[in-house]
Order: structure tokens, then C-alpha cells, then sequence
């Protein structure tokens, strides 16, 4: 099954100071957002698999468009989550959301080796939602556990289904609240003890 783009747009964000504490290095945080085509609005359908197998395509497409944007920076975390229309289900969403979708993403950052924290909803346009984020690598690095709030005014109507795809280039700002870092990732990655 072929996925209909009907549009498509990055948002980007870069941090530089919180509680008036300036950061050595910005936090950039970016979205990709696809909003598409629900080939299922409006109807129940058992099986899902088309669904999810025309999802690699959409993740090939996501991760041009998110890594165009983040430029030369680390992709250091990752979210990802959607909106589903009022016609269509929650699962929709998650149908688009699988691993099918995610490792050509994976693949064209270089790697990713934590699950890839996710968050669904039904809603109608100008719905805001969070996208959860997490280190890319190891889901128990605290530093990482973050998110992007994005309100998209003007979808998903409801055929629609709004695809989101986020990346961050580190941790949050003044993070200090102790466990595994990103260094001691790197390192138990290239064999270095910490």
C-alpha cells in the first residue's frame, strides 16, 4: 500500500538557555510532520499489515526531511507519535508507527539501538500532543527522558492522520538529576570503560 503524503514540514527548535542559565552547546530539537492520507477512514479493517508495510516508505521519506533539517548536529534522542482524524482509530496511527516505519530512520541516522518512546490520540485539528523523546541508544539514560509539544492548527481532518517523527541533539538543558550519561554510552558502545 502506497501512503499518501498530502503535506509535509519540519519544525525545528534550539535552546540556548534555561533558568537563565546559558548552555555550553543548544539544544536543537526537530520534528518532522507528514500529514497523510487515512486510506481507513470512516471504516473498520481487520488487517492492518498493508498499512504497516507502506509505512517503510514513509519512514524513508521522514528521515530525509527531519535530518536535512537537523543539519550537522549529534541525533542524540528520539519520539515519535500522531493524530489520528476523527474518522479513522487510534490504530491507524499505530499502524504507521512500527518498526517498519522506524528503521529506515534508524538506518539513515546511523543507528538506534533503544526502542523509540511513542504517543497516539484521536483528535481533530489544532490538537496539541506530546512527543515523548529518549536517548537513542539507551532508554535508561535520564538526561535524555524529554519531549516536543506541537500543535499542527490545521490538521489532521478527519481522513487525515498527522505522522510525527522527532530528534534532539542531547540531553535537557541543566539535566542533574544523576544515573547513566551519553558519554558512558559512547563509551560501553566503542568498548571503553567510563
Amino acid at each position: 500500500m502506497d501512503i499518501t503524503i498530502r503535506r509535509s514540514f519540519v519544525i525545528i527548535e534550539e535552546r540556548h538557555e534555561e533558568a537563565g542559565r546559558r548552555a555550553d552547546h543548544p539544544l536543537r530539537r526537530a520534528a518532522a510532520v507528514a500529514i497523510v492520507e487515512n486510506p481507513f477512514a470512516g471504516r473498520y479493517v481487520t488487517d492492518l499489515k498493508p498499512m504497516i508495510a507502506g509505512s517503510a516508505q514513509l519512514g524513508v521519506s521522514m528521515a530525509r526531511m527531519v535530518l536535512t533539517a537537523f543539519g550537522q548536529h549529534e541525533v542524540q534522542s528520539y519520539g515519535k507519535g500522531g493524530i489520528v482524524g476523527m474518522a479513522g482509530e487510534q490504530e491507524h496511527a499505530n499502524a504507521l508507527l512500527t518498526t517498519a516505519f522506524a528503521n529506515p530512520i534508524r538506518d539513515a541516522m546511523g543507528g538506534g539501538d533503544a526502542w523509540i518512546s511513542s504517543f497516539t490520540k484521536k483528535a481533530g485539528p489544532g490538537t496539541p500532543i506530546d512527543i515523548p523523546m529518549n536517548h537513542k541508544d539507551d532508554v535508561y539514560v535520564r538526561s535524555h527522558y524529554d519531549g516536543m509539544t506541537l500543535t499542527i492548527p490545521d490538521a489532521p481532518m478527519p481522513d487525515e492522520i498527522a505522522v510525527i517523527f522527532c530528534i534532539a541533539s542531547g540531553g535537557r538543558l541543566n539535566a542533574r538529576v544523576g544515573g547513566l550519561t551519553h558519554e558512558d554510552v559512547v563509551a560501553r558502545k566503542s568498548g571503553k570503560r567510563s
